[in-house]
């Protein structure tokens, strides 16, 4: 036990000391939106489900979520990126802004900024929409402007740090964002940094930077080994080639012909290792022939099959098989992905020239290799895919901050490792904490989770700044809540939907006489606070003294704005403030006959007389006669409401 305790506490302290640590990112910065709707049926044009939208969300993606988590976790993150004059941009902007992160990015207005939507019915995603051709190149201004961003960045960051060298992050996703003159400059740039971590599609692009860390998924090794010299590829003289098919590096895995190299004819390796064992003789005849050479062909060809769905790899790497690959369905049986990249670290270092190369296996993990030559795996609890968006940005972040401080490697591993792994418990673009990484050391929980839900102006306010720095959506409401009823709690559960966090303003005892009468509130404030602290739906409640939450909105600067009513957005009084600030405004409509006067003018209507009827004092069945009904003027009697919630005011 004290041994555990010991490596939480070292494991902490990396964390602590990356605190401030300045880091710039570069690359393709890009909008990742979400759509949650409903679907309950199939449209009559097509057997296509008709969708109806609950909520979005928009997050930073790509290069941007990066900064996004290097700030989330203690970083001091700066960003230089072209960014469209756009709808997009401008959400962008705003992630970037909640986030904590310095905003250096480039206006491009004739080039639209990147946007992954994905349209989700029961947190599963029905299908994703891109936006944002990767052939638009930027212009020669606009490569001129995102160069001197960079220069005026890199000072800015080594000035904000009392003249420490910056750590830099490149995020290349072949989205156009770093044409030739910007890998130039970072190659000529590569002294000004301490700590280089480089993510790109294609690492063959950025041969002379020596970056400190590379972070290639498996299909982006892979790919790069592809272009290896002939011979190269394998270990001990191996005949082993990859060839790239052509699929789309963007995004997915990439399909690889293996065989011999070209101009190698002959036999495969024994896989038991006793010598070559003719490619006409009895294993090759046993084998499946899908894909295969004739018998006596010269060398072995494979050819991509649709049915393998693993990759693996013999212990001697002589013989592959798996998705989009296969030379010998015999050999090679029980040997995952992890065998075939830590077979191959010390030639990815070799291609990359980086000191550090962490394979990414998505829900299988990471393999880590350094200079001493030793490979270090890590493994990751499998999740759904829509729960990994942005994991590898989180162990980007993550591992670039741990090594920038100066953690030994295994130390880095795993801190990049759990950081990701931490993030993917539900749907969304992954973004971990400094608290949510301490608190899955094993040590005490988040700061954020062992807050009381009551809280004041000034402790509420820390905590939202926590909160928007990790990415989250700020959702703010108030009101009265006089006597809470099923209308609240509908109304706060559909507000609470909104976001991440859920901040309730109460007015105080004395607002409530000025806005209500004299004869209100019903029930005082520590009553009424106490009954909306208990919602599973409420995170955080504060009291107010004055009549509007302006004064809140302003120190707070929520995400989204609730109100209850019947009318638009652009009659809340708040709503000019809220959007000033970079908030949005929602009205959530009534649930009739459910509200604080109404359930008052009941009470008040069964009242027992001065002089109580002896015969109402003996037992027996309950009545409650019926309510006053609603007058024809009332416009909430006259409304259909089963889907709407409650009044414009929570009293």
């Amino acid at each position: 036990m004290a041994g555990a305790a010991a490596e939480q506490h070292r494991l902490a302290t990396v964390v602590q000391s990356w605190l401030g640590r300045p880091v710039l990112v570069i690359g393709d910065a890009m909008l990742d939106e979400w759509r949650f709707a409903d679907s309950e049926r199939l449209c009559r044009e097509a057997p296509a489900p008709v969708l109806t939208l609950r909520r979005r969300i928009s997050a930073a993606g790509g290069a941007a979520n990066t900064a996004v988590n290097i700030a989330a976790l203690g970083g001091r993150a700066v960003l230089v990126a072209p960014v469209g004059g756009d709808v997009a941009g401008d959400e962008l902007h705003d992630c970037l802004d909640r986030a904590g992160v310095w905003d250096r990015t480039v206006n491009e207005p004739g080039r639209p900024t990147p946007v992954k939507r994905r349209m989700l019915a029961d947190r599963q995603i029905l299908l994703r929409e891109d936006s944002g051709d990767p052939e638009d190149a930027l212009t020669a201004d606009g490569v001129a402007r995102l160069l001197t961003a960079m220069d005026c960045a890199t000072e800015e960051l080594r000035a904000a740090a009392g003249g420490q060298r910056p750590t830099l992050v490149v995020c290349d996703y072949g989205l156009g964002a770093l044409p030739a003159p910007v890998r130039a400059w970072l190659i000529a740039a590569r002294d000004r940094f301490t700590t280089v971590a480089l993510d790109a599609h294609d690492l063959a692009d950025w041969h002379g930077l020596a970056p400190t860390v590379v972070t290639p998924s498996f299909a982006e090794a892979t790919r790069l080994l592809a272009r290896a010299t002939p011979g190269a590829a394998g270990s001990g003289g191996s005949d082993l080639h990859l060839e790239h098919a052509g699929s789309d590096p963007s995004d997915g895995p990439s399909e690889l012909t293996v065989g011999a190299a070209p101009g190698r004819a002959g036999p495969l390796p024994d896989p038991a290792g006793s010598g070559p064992t003719d490619s006409s003789g009895p294993a090759a005849r046993s084998a499946p022939t899908d894909g295969y050479p004739p018998a006596g062909a010269p060398g072995p060809r494979g050819e991509p099959t649709a049915a393998e769905g693993r990759v693996a790899m013999t212990v001697d790497g002589s013989s592959v098989t798996g998705t989009g690959v296969t030379v010998n369905a015999t050999v090679g049986e029980g040997v995952d992905r992890a065998v075939l990249a830590e077979s191959r670290l010390t030639e990815l270092r070799e291609q990359t020239g980086a000191d550090v190369v962490a394979v990414t296996l998505d829900t299988e993990g990471a393999v880590v290799g350094g200079a001493d030559g030793t490979p270090r795996r890590s493994h990751s609890t499998p999740v759904p895919a829509s729960h990994a968006v942005g994991a590898g940005d989180v162990y980007l972040a993550a591992m670039t901050l741990a090594l920038a401080a100066e953690a030994p490697l295994p130390v880095a591993a795993q801190l990049a490792q759990l950081a990701a792994t931490s993030t993917v418990s539900d749907t969304g673009t992954c973004v971990c904490r400094r608290d949510d990484l301490l608190a899955a050391l094993g040590g005490e929980a988040p700061t954020s989770t062992v807050r009381p839900v009551l809280v004041g102006p000034d402790e509420l306010g820390a905590i939202v700044a926590q909160h928007r720095r990790a990415g989250r959506t700020v959702v703010f409401t108030n009101g009265c809540f006089d006597v809470l009823h099923p209308g609240h709690v509908r109304y706060l559960e559909q507000a609470r939907g909104l976001g991440d966090l859920l901040v309730v303003a109460v007015n105080s005892d004395e607002s409530v006489r000025r806005l209500k009468g004299p004869d209100r509130p019903v029930n005082p404030v520590e009553d009424r606070v106490t009954l909306l602290a208990a919602l599973s739906c409420v995170d955080h409640v504060v009291v107010f003294a004055e009549d509007s939450p302006a004064g809140l909105i302003g120190a707070l600067r929520p995400d989204v704005y609730v109100k209850g009513g019947d009318y638009p957005p652009e009659m809340v009084p708040e709503a000019p403030l809220v959007r000033r600030l970079g908030g949005q405004v929602r009205t959530l409509g009534y649930v009739p006959d459910r509200s604080t006067s109404a359930i008052i003018d009941r009470i008040r209507a069964h009242h027992l007389p001065t002089e109580p009827d002896p015969a109402a004092t003996r037992p027996g069945p309950a009545t409650t006669p019926p309510g006053p009904a609603a007058s024809p003027a009332d416009p909430a009697a006259s409304r259909p409401g089963p889907e709407q919630t409650v009044p414009s005011t929570p009293s």
